[in-house]
């Protein structure tokens, strides 16, 4: 749950599982007091089969404690906030914790998580932002189960059951073998191999393509971002973004100052769902196929609009730029890149402005980064609200695309919009 394997309609089922199991412990008057993410086992399988473990903390609802006023035990981040305060712990405190799991998987980060435990804390006290903040393209009846289980008066949240039943009924359904999901996340294997492939083409291509490295090196520096990205999704984005540095200091010390910056702040913002922090690479594999408009479709595996924005806009930049080191013509401009001039430059802020001042020669790239970024934001709030607003969104896309850049192949783009738009509708 908190690894962000699992997709949308998973991560659901799976929480709806925990709660059955849980309602079955609180028939029982037993309280868990420990729900979290490494308490719950997922089976391998195509079907989701969550079991509840540990139960150690657990106590019988009437039963006395050995435990002095205020000990809070339990981890702090999925503790509710009754507990913290020295309340008695109820029923209430495990939906709590299924709630703020159940945020954290479809947000893709913790609610409350902060810099020390005391700010955790405080954070827990002031209570969760809504889900809506982070995913408005959810169903409201989800967002509203969601809600209602991190409501701050334990009096006001819902029994393990009926949680169970509102998650089910919110309307995201899992794909099955026959079924007719509706749901625009991806099956949960894909975000384990596509990662790791292409950190492998961005180190190998990288290694191959910016003269440094030995013969041989670069399939060995592909190998080893893809195992890294396989056994550690956060380790293998920081080792592929890395690769680069060396290649280009040994081009211009400016230029590996400049990019080392640029990867950090890539890495940052990815650090919550490291298995898309490499999505921008899609921008030089659809270029020379005249597929970019695909992008906004490729960008619904990130679940936050923000990064999902800055992937899709920096795939169209990264595109523009490996066009220039191959010497072919830009995307959507169609013309040959400008020369860019930051050879043995040590100065970062020389080789930004360089690139900067590339950029603004070519605006329609700029431009229609910028479109596409809106485009893949407003491409699940597009599908939630049905086959119509799906197709004025591939409508406006493509008015946008081709009246503000008129130079944009017309074909290509269209049939990339209406792919896009079928693919949406029939999921």
């Amino acid at each position: 749950l908190r690894g962000g394997e699992l997709d949308d309609a998973s991560a659901i089922e799976a929480s709806a599982q925990v709660l059955e199991a849980l309602a079955h412990a609180h028939a029982r008057g037993i309280v868990h007091r420990d729900v979290k993410p490494s308490n719950v086992l997922l089976a391998e399988g195509k079907d989701v089969a969550a079991l509840v473990l540990d139960f150690g903390l657990a106590q019988m609802q009437e039963a006395e404690t050995l435990t002095a006023q205020g000990d809070v035990p339990g981890t702090l981040a999925y503790i509710a906030p009754e507990r913290l305060a020295g309340g008695i712990t109820t029923e209430a405190a495990d939906i709590w914790a299924v709630g703020v799991m159940l945020w954290e998987a479809l947000a893709g980060r913790h609610p409350f998580w902060r810099s020390s435990l005391l700010e955790t804390a405080r954070a827990i006290e002031a209570g969760a932002p809504r889900l809506e903040t982070m995913r408005p393209d959810l169903p409201r009846p989800l967002l509203a189960a969601v809600d209602r289980a991190l409501d701050l008066d334990p009096a006001r949240r819902p029994d393990a059951a009926a949680l169970a039943g509102a998650l089910r009924l919110s309307g995201i359904r899992r794909r099955r073998r026959r079924g007719s999901g509706r749901s625009l996340a991806v099956p949960a294997a894909v975000p384990r191999v596509g990662p790791a492939l292409a950190a492998a083409l961005v180190a190998g291509w990288c290694a191959w393509a910016i003269p440094f490295y030995p013969r041989g090196w670069p399939l060995g520096l592909a190998a080893l971002a893809a195992a890294a990205t396989l056994l550690h999704p956060r380790l293998g984005l920081a080792f592929t973004l890395a690769v680069p540095v060396f290649p280009l200091g040994n081009l211009a010390l400016g230029a590996a100052v400049a990019y080392t910056a640029a990867a950090i702040v890539v890495l940052a913002l990815s650090w919550p769902e490291p298995r898309t922090g490499l999505l921008f690479s899609l921008g030089p594999l659809l270029a020379p196929l005249a597929a970019m408009g695909l992008l906004p479709l490729a960008g619904v595996v990130v679940r936050s609009p923000v990064r999902r924005a800055v992937q899709i806009g920096a795939a169209v930049l990264t595109a523009g730029i490996v066009a220039g080191i191959r010497g072919a013509s830009l995307p959507f401009d169609g013309r040959s890149p400008p020369t860019v001039r930051i050879a043995a430059s040590d100065d970062p802020f020389t080789v930004v402005g360089a690139l900067w001042g590339a950029l603004l020669s070519r605006p329609a790239l700029a431009v229609e980064a910028i479109v596409l970024a809106l485009v893949a934001v407003a491409l699940p709030y597009a599908r939630s609200r049905g086959l119509w607003a799906v197709a004025a969104l591939g409508a406006g896309f493509l008015v946008a695309a081709l009246l503000i850049v008129p130079t944009v192949a017309a074909a290509p783009l269209v049939v990339a919009v209406w792919a896009t738009c079928l693919v949406v509708a029939v999921r």
